[in-house]
């Protein structure tokens, strides 16, 4: 038989008033850096309208301050110290999520060379899913940019950057800059492709060989 004094208890043992607490998968977004990565994707259908449009200025600078949210959303990662999982997928993703499509619409608008688009397009698309297929297969997710991926990421923004730039003005430097980007693109492209592939081979054919060395 069960106490008066057994079932009361005390306010000290009574359990304290649990308040809402915010959802884990949900804080992410609230970190400035995503939220910069986030809004560069929100700005990709306004930067492709203005191309489409032929509104190169407005493009322009549409796609210089794309590219400051993808210089800040790092930098502010590392200062305020929040960098999260989430951020570091979607922040590449971000980023050939815009550049391909930009190239794409480029392409349609007579802009961009063929060659360089479909090598661009082409890559990416390739890698996407050669990390979709590791990682159904094996699970592997973790794939660090390389520096030949960073180079390349960098030249096809600069590529972008003077295409657009040549819309606006016919200066012999901009003409210069624009044939320099184009080929410093297709030059990394292949040349980060390529990297990729022996990265993905070395990595998935060294549990393999250990496997095959055990037995």
């Amino acid at each position: 038989m069960v106490s008066l004094k057994d079932a009361t208890m005390t306010p000290a043992a009574q359990p304290a008033a649990t308040h809402d607490e915010p959802n884990p998968g949900l804080s992410v977004f609230r970190s400035a850096p995503n939220l910069l990565t986030l809004l560069r994707i929100c700005m990709a259908p306004f930067l492709v309208a203005a191309i489409l449009e032929g509104h190169y200025l407005l493009s322009f600078c549409l796609f210089v301050a794309a590219g400051l949210t993808d210089a800040l959303d790092g930098t502010m990662a590392r200062v305020l110290k929040q960098r999260s999982t989430f951020g570091q997928y979607l922040d590449p993703v971000a980023d050939k999520l815009l550049l391909s499509t930009l190239f794409l619409v480029l392409l349609y608008k007579g802009l961009m060379p063929v060659t360089v688009t479909v090598l661009v397009f082409g890559r990416d698309v390739g890698i996407l899913l050669v990390s979709a297929l590791l990682y159904a297969a094996v699970g592997r997710r973790e794939f660090r940019p390389s520096i030949f991926g960073k180079a390349n990421t960098l030249a096809q923004i600069s590529a972008v950057a003077a295409v657009l730039l040549h819309q606006l003005t016919a200066a012999y430097w901009v003409a210069i800059s624009q044939k320099v980007a184009l080929d410093a693109t297709v030059a990394l492209t292949v040349i980060s492709g390529l990297h990729y592939a022996w990265v993905v081979s070395r990595r998935t054919g060294a549990p393999a060989a250990h496997g095959a060395a055990t037995k």
